[in-house]
């Protein structure tokens, strides 16, 4: 209805407005209690993309205040979403480096080259952020997102997963997969 008769924009003080704020709202509280996050950890966007360049174009832009672009290493894999690698090649046109882990057969993320990275062993050094999606669009691989949340944890490093294609397709636990951010 709020595409129709009740358009009210959320942001109005009017009762169209209070209507839409008060739909929004529960939107956000019920996704959130689907995937184990809390509401005020929520925002919408206009869809993956959006989400996806935000995630990574945001982290890597609070990442370069300390420095610039050119210090920026970040960590994904050659099997993500188009929105992941475009996101991903704008970092590298402002000047980051992007490293992409090897992945098996199935398209899985080798998890010792992610330990190799994320103790600087790799050309680049400590990266400063690491971006793996959780189920794959085309081939449907489901990578292991709590095991590499561990381990960007543990090294303190921010991970973001793209989660489009997991989200009603496998069992999303945003409070057990310690995930930083997650589009």
């Amino acid at each position: 209805p709020f595409y129709g008769p009740r358009f009210g924009n959320p942001s109005s003080l009017h009762r169209w407005g209070r209507e839409a704020r008060a739909a929004l709202d529960e939107a956000r509280e019920r996704l959130a209690g689907c995937i184990g996050a809390r509401s005020d950890e929520v925002f919408f966007t206009s869809g993956g993309t959006e989400a996806d360049n935000l995630a990574i174009l945001g982290l890597a832009e609070a990442a370069a205040r300390g420095g610039s672009w050119d210090s920026l290493h970040l960590l994904s894999s050659p099997t993500e979403h188009k929105a992941v690698l475009a996101a991903l090649a704008e970092a590298k046109r402002r000047g980051a480096q992007v490293t992409y882990l090897p992945v098996d057969a199935a398209g899985v993320v080798n998890l010792d080259a992610l330990d190799q990275a994320l103790a600087g062993r790799l050309r680049g050094g400590k990266p400063a952020l690491v971006s793996v999606m959780w189920v794959n669009n085309e081939v449907g691989t489901v990578q292991p997102v709590a095991a590499i949340a561990e381990r960007c944890r543990a090294a303190r490093v921010p991970f973001h997963t793209d989660a489009v294609q997991a989200l009603g397709n496998v069992p999303v636990d945003l409070g057990a997969a310690l995930c930083d951010v997650v589009s």
